[in-house]
């Protein structure tokens, strides 16, 4: 490093060395300078002007007018080192940035011309990606404009098949968004008989009998220094072999004699014709170059892959810098896509990853398409080819399913083919990548079973990278969009086509007569046939899993291994053992009914990892647990499709948490030093199925209440969140809810945590708070009065004071505190309300719940809000319709269920105005018709809004709506009937329709969970009838109302629809 003083002196020699020596010093002096600016740009911004003015000596030095080709790239270099950023350093200006991107951007879009060797042109271009590369991440640049955008890809895709053997493209100055290919026209090449236009059919363009010993030791130079003799026949055997292997053959044999898999053969194509021309090298015989000259070629190879992977790195960059939504306007561009009939294949990233001699080139074009496809879920939802379009045209969705599907094959040759452990890691990944992105639903089946078929020989293989990624890829399948039909037959499948009789490593791990469930001795052998097992042999998957988990490690492994230090070296290397776990954990996520049938064999899976020194291995053993507690809850869930007697029975159920309890969970949730540990045990503590919590022995309900109360004073946020989540989950067990000390002792613990400084922790207790006060009008409905004499007033005004606070708070803590005030203000009883110190809290409560409602908050909020006030309405010992509240809720509703964009709000809103009993509840003649007019006016407008996706929930608010307006008829007053009669005069034909609608429609269950019939909405009209009648008869000569005939008139329409509708 060169201090600040000396650099300044060191800078203004080189400037001034540059402007007055001859010109045959200015390479030299540039290589100085290149060094001296190396990481030291911003100490150098007052020499910028010099540098990179308009007039910079870099500027004219790197001009494309530059005849020096050596002198260009020595600027190039220094510019592209000042661009380096040093992390905590201000960056070069915007208008040195413009500059730097604009020359790099032209030395890339330059050509070599004859008189430049090729080495230099490699450097120079080196030099210019670099400088583009560190505009990008130092400089934190972001790709906005298109012809920015379309400018830079174009020279990327240029370069990055720079002198890649066999191709030569030529490529417009410019790429544009386009759903199709575009501008990748080929130069032809001297060296070869035909043009190599059918890339994607081969997978095999390596030689295969010279290299194939030594390609260990060779690594990436190796593999480029190689001479490609004896290439030709080689690879028709290979490429012959990948249309005639037979898939069903052991899987742990050598993959690269299984691929009938994967290059399956477009309809209509006939692919091995073309084989030998595409792939085809000048040998070294035919050779015409001495070994001196050879040398050279081979250097010149090596640069050009220099450029090739400087590219490719760059291009990672820029991805980063590209808005997702933009990149993916250039998918064709670097994504293969299957070739139309008598038209060659694109050139793309696959291209690369399969022809490519180096398998480093190859690999960082692998990164790049796993750094396109992460993210892309939402952009492949569209691909569609479920059903054979026939139309004029290919629609947008089947080109983009056609491209997922060329995605498939290309990496399924790719993975068959390679031979460099780095890159075939690379590759998995890249299909693990696809396959959580692609949408298999809208596919036709099949991609995933070739996959999986061909993954298969890679759990056995010698990397231990390379078996990480294949756990990974298996992860991905069973996860994506489960549960899958096709997925579901792959796992059914018997364990005999799995791995048998393999030359691996460990070939008698999955030979032996489960030697996973002899290790695991479970307490109490399962049914022979619990929960509808269909198979006698365990899923492949699963049996993998738990023996790379719990079984000692046999065999030898690879080098690679020595890197992840395992536990005392008995089992599987630790990051393999990790991946098996969160597999297991995916599978039973994903198709709790494949894996139900071990499920105390997984249970004890868990325990042993909970019991284990490592950390990580205890957390993904708790996670497991977790998860199959979370399948047991799914199973018994009211509306949960499992058969009862397809469920896991609750006896072992029972027998699984006892196991868990009188085990390692006690004491992985008191494991203070691993806050994540135990934030995870907690979770799996609050997954226990509620019936089989009630069968625990006495003590061991008691041991969770105690540690889940206990851990609620824990100081580390992670843990205190999750411990008032599971309270929040027990405080609804019907065994613990009726218990008055529990409920107590739990309220004051979720109150605590409402005041904690963590959001976090205030969101989770606000939740556990919310189901706490579900929990107190559970039981006042069941017990009545004995609880609520027996729950503490102290306490219960604690609740509305903390709750009231807590709706201040950020959304996430108040949607659910106002849900909580609904309660309490519901649970409330006479001699509550007559108590002065409950006087100022009620009202500071509902004045809260009111502003909540008028708010600018989020719409669950609102939602929340409007149901609490529901909630209040239905207590009858508040003065509703006297106090001066009254007014205000009625208002704030009225508004809400007229112009609120949200239509769930606006439904809450019509729910609740229509809960009051009693035409008292209403208030004053005018406070009523107010909320009558609102409602009409509700009414009319339940088809406006601008949003599109609220049109689904309009059927729903009419219909409460509805409701509204009936239940209001029905306890209208004689001073409330001439507004009334009013409204229906203006808007009579418009409320008829909507009424006759209402009437017609079929059951359906309303927002407030209660089922409503046709039969039930007529008597509720002809109630309303009966009642206007008796009024309208008072009414006799002093007013000219006829309500009750309008209503009639409705009834007789409906009815005469009815009866045409069943004629």
């Amino acid at each position: 490093m060169v201090d600040e003083q000396n650099l300044n002196f060191l800078l203004s020699y080189c400037i001034s060395a540059l402007k007055q020596c001859s010109s045959w010093t200015h390479v030299e002096i540039l290589q100085a300078l290149a060094a001296l600016v190396y990481n030291n740009g911003p100490k150098c911004q007052k020499y910028l002007p010099d540098l990179l003015g308009k007039t910079g000596l870099l500027v004219q030095f790197s001009d494309s007018a530059q005849p020096d080709m050596e002198l260009r790239r020595a600027a190039v270099r220094s510019m592209a080192n000042l661009c380096l950023g040093v992390p905590g350093q201000p960056y070069l200006d915007e208008s040195y940035r413009i500059v730097c991107f604009q020359t790099f951007l032209s030395v890339l879009q330059s050509s070599k011309t004859s008189d430049v060797d090729d080495i230099t042109f490699c450097m120079l271009l080196q030099n210019a990606l670099k400088g583009i590369q560190s505009l990008l991440n130092g400089g934190k640049m972001k790709l906005m404009q298109t012809d920015q955008i379309g400018s830079l890809l174009a020279v990327l895709k240029k370069c990055m098949f720079h002198g890649l053997p066999g191709l030569s493209i030529e490529m417009p100055a410019a790429l544009y968004p386009a759903p199709l290919p575009q501008y990748d026209k080929r130069s032809p090449v001297k060296q070869e008989q035909s043009e190599p236009a059918t890339f994607k059919q081969t997978g095999n363009r390596r030689k295969k009998s010279k290299g194939k010993q030594k390609r260990g030791e060779l690594g990436e130079e190796g593999r480029e220094d190689l001479g490609d003799g004896g290439n030709e026949s080689v690879l028709g055997a290979d490429m012959l072999k990948l249309h005639l292997g037979d898939v069903r053959n052991s899987p742990c044999s050598d993959p690269r004699t299984r691929a009938s898999d994967v290059a399956y053969v477009p309809a209509g194509k006939d692919h091995s014709s073309s084989h030998h021309t595409s792939w085809k090298r000048i040998s070294s015989s035919e050779s015409e170059y001495s070994d001196a000259e050879g040398g050279i070629q081979s250097k010149t190879r090596s640069y050009q892959a220099n450029v090739r992977q400087g590219a490719l790195a760059c291009f990672l960059s820029a991805i980063k810098s590209i808005e997702k939504r933009v990149l993916y306007g250039y998918w064709s561009a670097f994504v293969p896509d299957a070739p139309g009939i008598g038209s060659p294949q694109s050139v793309s990233l696959m291209t690369i990853a399969l022809k490519d001699p180096s398998p480093k080139t190859r690999a960082c074009a692998l990164q790049v398409l796993s750094a396109i496809l992460e993210g892309s879920k939402q952009f492949l939802s569209v691909a569609e080819d479920a059903n054979d379009h026939k139309r004029a045209f290919t629609p947008f969705s089947v080109t983009i399913a056609s491209s997922i599907r060329e995605l498939h094959r290309c990496l399924l040759l790719a993975l068959v083919a390679e031979s460099s452990s780095q890159t075939l890691t690379q590759i998995v990944k890249c299909l693990a990548n696809l396959v959580s992105n692609a949408p298999y639903s809208r596919l036709k089946p099949g991609l995933l079973t070739r996959v999986w078929n061909q993954i298969k020989p890679y759990i056995c293989h010698k990397d231990v990278n390379v078996r990480v990624s294949s756990l990974t890829l298996l992860g991905a399948i069973v996860s994506v969009q489960a549960p899958l039909p096709e997925v579901q037959l792959l796992l059914q499948q018997p364990s005999s086509s799995g791995l048998n009789n393999s030359g691996s490593a460990t070939p008698h791990r999955f030979n032996s007569s489960e030697p996973w469930r002899k290790a695991l001795p479970s307490e109490g052998e399962p049914p022979d046939n619990p929960a509808g097992c269909t198979s006698s042999e365990p899923c492949w998957l699963l049996r993998l899993c738990v023996s790379i988990i719990v079984l000692p490690r046999e065999g030898s492994c690879s080098d690679s291994d020595a890197n992840f230090p395992s536990f005392s070296s008995v089992y599987e290397p630790c990051p393999l053992r990790l991946e098996s776990l969160q597999v297991l954990a995916l599978l039973v996520k994903g198709y709790f009914s494949v894996a139900q049938s071990y499920f105390l064999e997984l249970g004890e899976v868990a325990c042993r990892c909970m019991e284990e020194m490592d950390p990580s291995i205890q957390l993904h053993g708790a996670k497991l647990l977790e998860e199959l507690g979370t399948g047991v809850l799914q199973q018994y869930k009211p509306d949960s499709a499992v058969a009862p007697d397809q469920r896991v029975p609750v006896s072992v159920v029972v027998t699984f948490w006892t196991m868990m309890l009188n085990g390692p969970l006690p004491g992985t949730l008191q494991n203070s030093p691993h806050a994540t540990l135990q934030t995870s045990a907690c979770d799996a503590l609050s997954s226990i199925l509620p019936e089989a919590f009630s069968s625990l022995p006495n003590d061991q309900q008691i041991l969770c209440v105690t540690l889940l109360l206990g851990l609620n004073h824990s100081e580390n946020p992670l843990v205190k969140a999750a411990a008032a989540r599971a309270l929040g989950v027990y405080i609804l067990f019907s065994c613990l809810r009726q218990d008055v000390m529990f409920v107590a002792d739990t309220a004051n613990a979720i109150l605590n945590s409402l005041c904690d400084k963590s959001p976090n922790v205030r969101a989770k207790a606000a939740w556990s708070l919310g189901n706490l006060t579900d929990t107190l009008i559970i039981n006042m409905e069941t017990m009545g009065q004995s609880f609520q004499e027996e729950f503490s007033d102290l306490l219960l005004l604690k609740m509305l004071q903390s709750a009231t606070e807590a709706s201040k708070d950020r959304d996430k803590v108040k949607s659910n505190a106002v849900r909580a005030l609904g309660n309490v203000l519901h649970f409330l009883q006479p001699y509550h309300i007559a108590n002065p110190r409950f006087r100022e809290a009620i009202e500071e409560s509902l004045q809260a719940l009111i502003s909540t409602v008028q708010s600018e908050a989020t719409m669950k909020v609102r939602w929340n809000a409007c149901y609490a006030l529901g909630n209040v309405f239905k207590n009858p010992a508040l003065p509703l319709g006297e106090a001066p509240w009254t007014t205000q809720a009625y208002s704030a509703l009225s508004s809400v269920v007229k112009s609120c964009k949200n239509f769930k709000v606006r439904i809450k809103s019509a729910m609740a105005l229509s809960i009051p009993s009693k035409r008292e509840c209403y208030g004053s003649t005018e406070q009523f018709c107010q909320i009558w007019s609102a409602l009409v006016v509700a009414l009319q407008k339940s088809e406006d809004t601008e949003d599109f996706l609220e049109f689904k929930y309009s059927a729903s608010l009419r219909t409460q709506i509805c409701q509204a307006l009936l239940h209001l008829l029905s306890l209208a007053k004689s001073t409330d009937l001439p507004v009334i009669w009013e409204t229906i005069t203006e808007n009579g034909d418009a409320i008829k329709s909507y009424v006759l609608q209402y009437l017609k429609s079929g059951v359906e269950e309303n927002e407030a969970g209660v089922h409503t019939d046709p039969c039930e909405r007529e008597k509720v009209l002809k109630g309303a009838i009966e009642h206007l009648r008796g009024i309208e008869k008072e009414l006799e000569g002093k007013a000219g109302v006829r309500v009750s005939f309008y209503l009639e008139d409705v009834l007789t329409n409906h009815a005469n629809a009815t009866e045409l509708t069943e004629a």
